[in-house]
């Protein structure tokens, strides 16, 4: 099913799924302040369409666009979302093992779709890509989250994120490692539950992606016009 991707803008806040307008596994570290490494974060914590709403107009308001959203054309309705922005303005990606991000990057926290959309996931991805090479970054970095998402896994990974309890851990919020691979993504730190990869841009890798799926349409596009008869003139 085709979707339209365009860049996310605050007034567009509301129409969110669920979960993406909720969520600030990766915007809100309590005790952050201090970075203490004992503070754990609770379920209530995690959900705060307040601070979501907060963060995501600071980023626009400082640094631009931080999000690109899939569109289905029919209802627009809204089935994917990507966020991204400066690590800086991360404060859980300081937890990971696996960090810190680059300096010359901007890090990648979220690629999500909604059920029955996946299929629009590399739309979403190309997006996020060209909007970034767009705007001469060198690089894209992101955590992925390698293994399955039993309780003793989740439980360790809470707890080198400073959480000790499984449901400190957003799982909608860790991205498969083998998706980052499969969208051009190299691990450039190993950690056994959570490497960190990166997508670099001035060697055109993303960017190629993007423009072979354009001329692929475009060819499939072609090939269609070619083979449906030619209409009749119609007053």
């Amino acid at each position: 099913m085709s979707v339209s991707v365009v860049p996310l803008e605050l007034e567009m806040f509301h129409t969110l799924p669920p979960h993406t307008r909720r969520c600030v596994f990766w915007e809100m570290v309590q005790g952050d302040g201090a970075l203490d490494p004992a503070a754990t974060v609770s379920r209530e914590t995690l959900e705060s369409e307040f601070d979501k709403e907060a963060w995501i107009s600071g980023v626009l308001l400082e640094w631009g666009t931080c999000g690109q959203i899939a569109v289905e054309p029919t209802s627009g309705r809204i089935v994917g979302s990507a966020l991204y922005a400066p690590p800086g303005r991360v404060p859980r990606s300081r937890r990971f093992p696996s960090g810190p991000v680059s300096s010359d990057a901007v890090l990648l926290t979220s690629v999500r779709a909604e059920p029955g959309f996946e299929d629009a996931l590399p739309a979403i991805m190309d997006g996020v890509v060209g909007d970034i090479v767009r705007r001469g970054v060198r690089a894209i970095e992101a955590f992925g989250f390698t293994g399955s998402r039993e309780p003793l896994e989740l439980d360790l990974v809470g707890l080198m994120l400073g959480s000790g309890i499984t449901t400190d851990v957003c799982q909608l919020c860790l991205m498969p490692t083998d998706f980052l691979l499969d969208s051009g993504f190299e691990i450039v730190t190993q950690d056994l539950y959570l490497p960190r990869l990166r997508l670099e841009l001035d060697e055109g890798l993303g960017w190629k992606s993007a423009v072979e799926r354009a001329l692929e349409k475009l060819v499939h596009e072609a090939a269609l016009d070619l083979a449906s008869p030619t209409p009749s003139a119609v007053c």
